[in-house]
């Protein structure tokens, strides 16, 4: 190879190395927080017959996840008495 090859390769897995920290670094200091995102906002995890990011159906769906800012989750209440869950929830699923 020559070095304008080897330096573009080189620049390509500093970049892709760069992107994959900056992912961890804006999940730090956040906790996966289940039924409190509204329908179609949800970041992943979305409960059997869902896929990922922005499947949830329902509002505040129970087995729907989106990450929050770290020791929040359980204190952010919703509508009807509802709160953040560290956990699934089997409330507020799609019907069947």
């Amino acid at each position: 190879m020559n070095n304008t090859v080897k330096i573009a390769a080189l620049a390509g897995a500093i970049t892709a190395a760069l992107a994959a920290h900056s992912t961890s670094a804006n999940a730090a200091g956040q906790e996966k927080c289940f039924g409190v995102a509204m329908a179609g906002e949800n970041d992943c995890k979305a409960g059997a017959g869902t896929t990922c990011a922005g499947t949830s159906t329902v509002d505040y769906q129970g087995n729907a996840r989106t990450l929050v800012e770290a020791g929040t989750c359980t204190q952010i209440e919703l509508p009807g008495g509802r709160m953040g869950s560290l956990e699934e929830l089997d409330r507020d699923l799609p019907q069947s």
